[in-house]
């Protein structure tokens, strides 16, 4: 099984019921690392999960989401300038169950 991928996932949500939809989603794969961007570690297939998701609520004219997926090297390189420390290890649970 690949190993799961870094993805960092930013808004940009005119409305705020779209935006309060698509945060309950993110904190479904997830950690909220700033007020409009979230560090998600999930699997390929859960990546595609999420994608769908988020689809499903967007208004493509007016929202932007964006999706980076980072390599091991290049989310170790990140820095924090300012308040905070990195993120911890974002683990996802489904039902009581940790997502491997």
């Amino acid at each position: 099984m690949p190993a799961p991928q870094f993805l960092v996932v930013a808004y940009d949500i005119v409305s705020n019921r779209r935006r309060n939809r698509i945060v309950n989603i993110l904190k479904d794969y997830g950690q909220r690392v700033n007020y409009s961007v979230f560090e998600c570690t999930i699997s390929h297939q859960r990546e595609q999960e999420l994608r769908a998701r988020i689809t499903e609520v967007v208004n493509s004219k007016e929202d932007r989401v964006l999706l980076y997926r980072l390599c091991a090297a290049c989310r170790n390189r990140r820095d924090v300038l300012g308040l905070g420390l990195p993120a911890r290890e974002a683990v996802t649970f489904i039902n009581g169950k940790e997502d491997e």
